[in-house]
């Protein structure tokens, strides 16, 4: 229930970059739209085929790719050679960090993230670090998974509509976050400076009334969790 409900709270699903990576994935429904453009990065290609999800661009330098599947992606190369694009592993963007790039170019200011957490921590924290890459250049984005979404805010307030379920927890991305108020959830805070060495914003919990959370400057890392 509370994946529904988050979408709902959110607006998930209008004019969106859909990108999939190689992290840990749980097969789930990913709704693509008409003018919805999706990107498979790297080895997350084969979690795009595994549910059925079109991709548009497969990007990336190619070491995570299944291969049996590696002479699909070679005709799709000659056939449609726009379709395919191989980094130089050595490189300073992330095969992720590239194909937000790529999303950006073409005009789109809402992203989700999927296959982006597990695996090898580093992984993980460098795409947390491509939500405040994306925030930081007027985008808004989430990363996503069946029992988690993970998104960014800075100098602004998120609202949770009634009936949301789960756990909440909000982490400083810089030295301090000031002014963070927490209306509507079991524990409240009110114009709070939220630091990067101390926890104070885990696990909260929603109780089934609307709920804010504002900071009023600096940026947290909003991690929603659920059953």
């Amino acid at each position: 229930m509370g994946e529904n409900i988050l979408k709902e709270c959110l607006g998930l699903g209008e004019g969106k970059c859909i990108v999939v990576g190689a992290g840990d994935f749980t097969p789930i429904e990913i709704d693509k739209k008409e003018g919805d453009f999706c990107i498979a990065v790297d080895g997350g290609y084969l979690y795009c085929k595994l549910i059925g999800l079109a991709v548009d661009l497969l990007i990336g330098d190619m070491d995570s790719i299944d291969e049996n599947i590696r002479p699909e992606i070679e005709a799709m190369k000659e056939e449609s050679p726009e379709k395919v694009i191989v980094l130089n592993p050595e490189k300073d963007d992330t095969d992720s960090l590239a194909a937000l790039r790529i999303g950006m170019e073409k005009g789109y200011k809402d992203f989700r993230i999927y296959g982006a957490m597990g695996g090898r921590v580093e992984h993980t924290i460098a795409n947390i670090q491509c939500l405040s890459f994306l925030k930081n250049n007027g985008r808004k984005a989430y990363i996503m998974d069946a029992n988690v979404m993970m998104t960014v805010i800075k100098n602004e307030s998120i609202k949770f509509d009634k009936g949301m379920d789960g756990f909440l927890s909000l982490f400083s991305l810089g030295e301090k976050a000031r002014g963070v108020t927490i209306e509507g959830m079991k524990y409240p805070l009110k114009e709070a400076t939220v630091t990067n060495d101390y926890p104070i914003g885990i696990s909260n919990e929603f109780i089934g009334e609307e709920c804010v959370i504002t900071v009023e400057e600096g940026m947290l890392l909003l991690i929603v969790s659920w059953a």
